[in-house]
């Protein structure tokens, strides 16, 4: 049996949840004409494309987040092209109707799951709606919402 490298030590922002979580880069950007198509065109270069996406600017910087379809080649991307970012695990929430979406906060409250931020998904992998949910406890808001009858994607149902 082939031994196996060490694993490397990683920072604390950007430790790799386990396989199938889907994965939220956060990229830190200037805030220029053109700064995040040239992020999206270098990742379609390497066959990698851009799911979901939310942008918070202010006159100097974005933080742009992702969702991609192939987080472990963004990482290594990132690091070549020394592009700033964090990693955070997200829930991705398949919804029967769009009008769910007070369900699944309802759910969030009564657990007292913070949201620090949410978005859809460009694509549907089920053709039905579906919610990136960045929250404070992932173990606790995944729990609440496989309870509550909701059905969670990963990252090979959206990379499909």
């Amino acid at each position: 049996m082939p031994s196996e490298a060490p694993p490397t030590k990683r920072s604390e922002t950007t430790q790799k949840p386990p396989s199938g979580r889907v994965l939220q880069f956060s990229i830190f950007l200037r805030n220029r004409v053109g700064a995040f198509l040239d992020v999206v065109r270098m990742l379609a270069e390497h066959h990698v494309h851009v799911l979901a996406t939310s942008i918070e600017s202010s006159s100097d910087t974005a933080i742009v987040r992702i969702v991609v379809s192939d987080p472990d080649s963004v990482e290594g991307i990132f690091h070549l092209h020394a592009i700033p970012h964090a990693v955070s695990p997200l829930i991705v929430v398949e919804l029967k109707e769009a009008t769910q979406l007070a369900e699944v906060l309802s759910a969030l409250l009564a657990a007292e799951v913070n949201i620090y931020g949410s978005y859809a998904l460009l694509t549907r992998p089920n053709d039905n709606p579906t919610l990136a949910l960045h929250v404070e406890d992932y173990d606790c808001a995944t729990t609440v919402l496989k309870a509550a009858g909701f059905s969670l994607l990963d990252q090979a149902d959206i990379s499909r």
